[in-house]
């Protein structure tokens, strides 16, 4: 294997990953902001609301971007195993 090869796989290794975590972190990221606005104008400093809120979000956006994430992640796995294959026995 040489160098080329294990930087193209590296690379694209960091690009799914992010592209996988960017709508959870990102829908996560604007709830937190907007529960942490709520609590700041209403003086709740109750901990568990915050928290609750931004995993039920979660778990919507992980139900919405579900299959195009596993899409990906197959597409990726296929990716690498061809690799796999080409270097051969």
């Amino acid at each position: 294997m040489d160098g080329a090869l294990v930087l193209h796989v590296g690379r694209r290794t960091l690009e799914t990953a992010m592209l996988l975590a960017s709508p959870i972190l990102g829908v996560t990221l604007v709830v937190s902001l907007l529960v942490a606005t709520m609590q700041a104008v209403t003086s709740i400093r109750d901990m568990t609301l915050g928290v609750v809120i931004k995993l039920a979000c979660m778990g919507v956006t992980a139900m919405i971007f579900g299959g195009w994430m596993m899409q990906v992640a197959v597409s990726f796995a296929k990716e690498m195993f061809n690799h796999l294959q080409s270097m051969g026995p």
